[in-house]
């Protein structure tokens, strides 16, 4: 007799703007509707040195807000974070790290978290995947996160990005502008810019990496039992 294994995935992840939220919860819908059990876990930014300017959305003083996390970023600075129940509640089939681009590097949350005792205990010796959100340059994301997950004992399996719209001059006003006013504007200080949001592809490619993840787990997910 075959008895098929429902697979469990969780999706450990930090938002701000929402974009990093959409692309989990589009690959969520598609997990589920392969037959996975999905589980989602935000990460809570407290940290008492930063937490204030990330407390509400658009930001209160956007260039001061943003530029201040470049050496902190850089320096890859971890912070007081909160984790879900659901990190710890169980073992899973796979775990996807996602995060949004800060400053080319993992946000500083989602560092703090996969340098954590809890990651180290949640990863080790299970498939992982990683998902980078930019607003355009997201390798060195997606890079420092896999080596991340591989220095935790994980077993990096794939990963994917996904970005918003424009050139390297244009989509960083789009950027500035959006998280100023909190809307996106087709113009900016006089200039002409893209949407500050993702790509509308984010969806058919959110849904391929999905199916792409749910393949690799059901292929191995039915065993033999004798009854």
């Amino acid at each position: 007799m075959t008895i098929t294994k429902k697979p469990s995935i969780l999706f450990v992840y930090y938002t701000y703007s929402q974009q990093t939220q959409r692309v989990v919860e589009s690959m969520a819908d598609t997990l589920r509707e392969r037959g996975c059990d999905v589980q989602l876990a935000r990460i809570e930014f407290t940290d008492p040195r930063y937490a204030e300017r990330f407390a509400r959305f658009p930001l209160r003083h956007a260039y001061r807000d943003i530029f201040g996390m470049v050496l902190p970023q850089f320096r890859g600075v971890t912070g007081q974070i909160r984790i879900p129940d659901e990190v710890r509640s169980r073992s899973y089939d796979l775990v996807c790290i996602a995060s949004p681009t800060w400053w080319l590097h993992p946000c500083m949350p989602i560092r703090s978290f996969i340098e954590s005792d809890v990651a180290k205990t949640l990863l080790e010796g299970k498939r992982c995947a990683a998902v980078a959100v930019a607003h355009r340059y997201w390798r060195d994301d997606l890079r420092i996160l896999k080596e991340h997950i591989v220095r935790r004992g994980g077993i990096y399996v794939d990963g994917s990005h996904f970005t918003a719209g424009g050139g390297p001059v244009d989509s960083m006003l789009a950027l500035f502008s959006y998280l100023s006013t909190g809307v996106t504007k087709e113009r900016y200080l006089g200039i002409k810019i893209p949407p500050a949001t993702l790509q509308p592809s984010y969806v058919e490619q959110s849904r391929e990496f999905a199916n792409r993840l749910a393949d690799s787990l059901l292929a191995d997910s039915s065993v033999l039992a004798y009854g």
